[in-house]
């Protein structure tokens, strides 16, 4: 027997990742005029990192108009493997511009082709400090209330980018103070590299863990055993297993009943335990329960041997 809570969160993770999409965009364009005028190679960079922002906006959008489609013939679990997909995706452009701006940063150290930036450079670095962490805030939010894994990678790449800021600020107020330093800038860009890699880590690393059928933590689990447990008629649970796909968590397990149960009694109980598993705040999906009667010589066999009160 199987139940399946259906929803579509699509309206909403296009409403928030266009609302950072937009400001993506304002930002990288500002950053990198300010960058480039300034002479601040670190604030391009950061600038960089900004755009790589609206690059995966774009991708949480158009994948959301696929990870919410219903189960088909070929996809009978669903599409959130999208999600999980782009969200890894996410993590690998990240990564990507983390080298490229790193890789770039070095060569100018090497090569010391390092200019002494402007003083609106640092303007520039605190309002986008200001604008992406709020941005964080809100898409992690939304992410968090909808239970959505793109738009949480995404708001830790809004996080990402505000933390890549501060290196940016304190190089360039470095440099001004002391022309000495000239070589702070690049510096800065490099640790805005690190920052962005560590953050492409952070997003994707999750993403391969589900490809690979995570299930869910010890403690959900146990939190799901228990409820199964809290009805009267269970006896015992056994072949306990839990799967994300996306972000939904699927439930497999059998319950042993008393063997004297009616059909419809039983049937009834499965039912009820796979409602409370869909209704218990864990982002379960989809419940499997399968009923097995308990009796001495089968308990004796090992066949309802497991998990009980």
């Amino acid at each position: 027997m199987t139940r399946v809570r259906k929803k579509d969160d699509s309206a909403e993770v296009r409403k928030v990742t266009w609302v950072g999409l937009a400001w993506n965009a304002a930002l990288s364009i500002a950053k990198f005029v300010v960058g480039t005028l300034g002479n601040s190679q670190a604030l391009v960079a950061d600038a960089i990192h900004s755009a790589s922002d609206f690059i995966t906006d774009i991708a949480v959008i158009v994948g959301s108009h696929f990870w919410n489609s219903p189960p088909d013939a070929e996809h009978p679990y669903g599409h959130r493997r999208f999600e999980t997909l782009i969200t890894i995706c996410i993590g690998i452009a990240v990564a990507v511009v983390g080298i490229g701006i790193g890789y770039n940063a070095v060569c100018n150290l090497i090569a010391g082709e390092c200019k002494r930036p402007e003083f609106p450079v640092a303007i520039m670095a605190l309002v986008s400090i200001l604008v992406k962490e709020a941005l964080f805030h809100y898409t992690r939010k939304a992410g968090k209330r909808i239970r959505s894994q793109a738009l949480e990678a995404n708001a830790w790449h809004h996080r990402s980018d505000a933390f890549s800021s501060i290196p940016v600020v304190v190089a360039v107020v470095t440099v001004i103070a002391i022309p000495e330093l000239w070589f702070a800038d690049a510096v800065g860009a490099i640790i805005v590299a690190f920052f962005i890699l560590h953050s492409a880590k952070d997003i994707a690393w999750p993403g391969i863990h589900q490809v690979a059928d995570r299930g869910a933590s010890k403690e959900v689990s146990e939190k799901l055993k228990n409820i199964a447990l809290s009805f009267p008629e269970v006896i015992s649970i056994h072949g306990f297993r839990t799967r994300y796909v996306g972000n939904d968590l699927h439930v497999d397990l059998h319950i042993v009943v008393p063997a004297d149960m009616t059909l419809l009694a039983a049937h009834d109980i499965a039912e009820d335990v796979e409602q409370k598993l869909i209704d218990c705040g864990e982002n379960v999906v989809d419940a499997l329960v399968h009923i097995d009667p308990y009796t001495p010589e089968r308990a004796a066999r090992g066949e309802t041997k497991t998990i009980t009160r």
